[in-house]
């Protein structure tokens, strides 16, 4: 893209996409285009179920950060705004598999621009074997098909940040992987300028590196936190408030800085991402509806499938309980909902393709939980097992 800063918002700039959400209808902010916090969380949802206080908090958290973007190239242009907005990074809390990472790939996908992905545990400080910091931004710019303005606007999702807690015991100069990666983080977390390695990997002199700005880059960061809501309700105990009847969702409505500070995270790292969200356990009703309703649910995918053979593939509400059920046993959250979906059809994928008697697909209860084979209704004639 040429002449001038990307902008994904100006409408004269902006192409019109058919693939695009029709919930997401632009809504002008001075001369650019923006969706409300309304419009956002509405058009998640044909992605994400259930977690509306989460996709709230997102929606705001979002348009006030591209508004910032906003005032931003305005200020490039020559536009002086009234007051600086500071930047507000995002801290999501939750269990895995509670859609936290979907949530900000859908974010991406309504704002038409790039995301990258990243998991905190491959990152080490500088001086260390392993990754620098500076390859989340390499991977932004892939994202962005090497449009490094385009890059700038982009959102990056740091998965398992928990695990960069400092570890007791451990010195800042030899803990690599925790207090020293949220050290290293504070930089592009801020919204300075950083140099990216044309190549991603180390930092080398000899390589002629990317010069980038990261401030007007979103960053989510998500992690399980697991027993952070030991530390809260250690906290509100001292504090003389009770905790009976708190669940873990109550508990996590009340994660102060103090307690993250405890948890493991450094002030300085805390102090960058101000707005703190979590996701709440997904129950079996949950695991239905993910399976069934959004746009692309695993079931509309695998129906899809077997009708380039011509075939039809129901899920009996038996069966989709029964996969919900093992699933929460599982413990792997909304995304081990395929693996069982995969187990349960294999075969069948398998064998059905070669066969033209083949009508309709059903999977059932005991195909999930007993390890039947589903049930195949041929054509023209009544229904028996393959």
């Amino acid at each position: 893209m040429t002449g001038g800063a990307f902008n994904p918002f100006a409408q004269q700039q902006r192409p019109k996409r058919s693939h695009e959400p029709k919930a997401v209808q632009a809504h002008l902010v001075g001369d650019i285009s923006l969706p409300t916090p309304s419009r956002i969380f509405a058009a998640m949802g044909d992605y994400v179920i259930g977690q509306e206080r989460a996709r709230r908090t997102l929606s705001v958290a979002v348009y006030n950060h591209y508004k910032r973007a906003i005032a931003s190239l305005r200020r490039d242009a020559g536009d002086t705004p009234p007051v600086e907005i500071a930047k507000s990074n995002i801290l999501m809390l939750g269990p895995t598999g509670s859609g936290k990472t979907l949530m900000a790939q859908t974010l991406a996908r309504l704002l038409n621009v790039p995301i990258a992905l990243s998991d905190a545990t491959t990152l080490t400080a500088a001086g260390f074997v392993g990754e620098d910091v500076e390859t989340i931004l390499h991977k932004l710019i892939s994202a962005a098909e090497g449009d490094v303005e385009r890059a700038q606007l982009g959102i990056i999702y740091v998965d398992e940040v928990d695990k960069l807690a400092h570890k007791p015991g451990y010195s800042t100069t030899r803990d690599a992987g925790g207090e020293g990666v949220q050290q290293a983080l504070l930089t592009i977390l801020e919204g300075k300028t950083a140099t990216v390695p044309p190549l991603g990997g180390k930092t080398n002199i000899l390589q002629q590196n990317i010069v980038m700005d990261t401030s007007n880059i979103l960053f989510i960061c998500g992690g399980a936190f697991v027993g952070l809501t030991d530390i809260v309700r250690e906290r509100l105990e001292e504090s003389g408030v009770s905790v009976e009847g708190l669940t873990e969702d109550d508990l996590l409505d009340r994660v102060q800085p103090q307690d993250l500070y405890r948890f493991g995270l450094i002030p300085e790292f805390v102090g960058r991402i101000p707005i703190v969200s979590h996701t709440e356990e997904l129950g079996d009703t949950d695991m239905v509806r993910i399976l069934t309703e959004p746009k692309n649910a695993l079931v509309k995918q695998y129906q899809y499938l077997f009708s380039f053979e011509g075939v039809e593939d129901e899920f009996t509400p038996e069966a989709l309980e029964a996969i919900a059920q093992r699933t929460l046993e599982r413990g792997t959250g909304a995304r081990g909902l395929r693996s069982i979906c995969e187990d349960v059809l294999r075969d069948t994928m398998y064998e059905v393709p070669d066969r033209s008697d083949v009508a309709r697909v059903v999977v059932t209860r005991e195909a999930v939980m007993e390890e039947a084979t589903p049930t195949l209704v041929l054509r023209d004639a009544a229904p028996q097992d393959a």
